[in-house]
């Protein structure tokens, strides 16, 4: 099983390791002692608490659709030339690059600053796991 040091389990949940402390204080995650006398908390335990904890922002615009994955967040940055537009959005942890048309962008009013919903509809998807 792996486990993980309280500042990794942190890192990983996109919260402070003063945070994942009160989670194990609290009784919500459960840690032990490692080999070496640090606490460290299961990669299964983990995982279950990133699931339980996760949170996307409502997205009052969402109408039906077979997209299951939706990231709402801030745009933060438009490069835009007559024809293509690149437009940055950060979603919590995550910032995600669309390359759109310039006509897209005015049409959907997008901003620096304004809300916006990533709609990520995939047939492949990549995973990676560190050496």
């Amino acid at each position: 099983m792996t486990d993980y040091r309280i500042s990794e389990a942190a890192e990983l949940l996109g919260v402070s390791d003063d945070t994942v402390r009160r989670w194990v204080e609290s009784g919500a995650l459960e840690a032990r002692t490692d080999h070496a006398g640090r606490s460290v908390v299961g990669g299964v335990e983990l995982a279950a608490l990133a699931v339980e904890r996760a949170r996307t922002p409502d997205d009052p615009s969402a109408g039906t659709s077979s997209a299951r994955n939706r990231l709402t967040g801030l745009v933060t940055r438009i490069l835009s030339d007559t024809v293509m537009s690149q437009v940055e959005l950060q979603a919590g942890p995550f910032r995600l690059v669309s390359l759109m048309s310039t006509e897209a962008v005015r049409e959907l009013g997008l901003e620096v600053g304004s809300r916006a919903t990533a709609v990520v509809k995939a047939t492949t998807v990549l995973v990676e796991t560190p050496r």
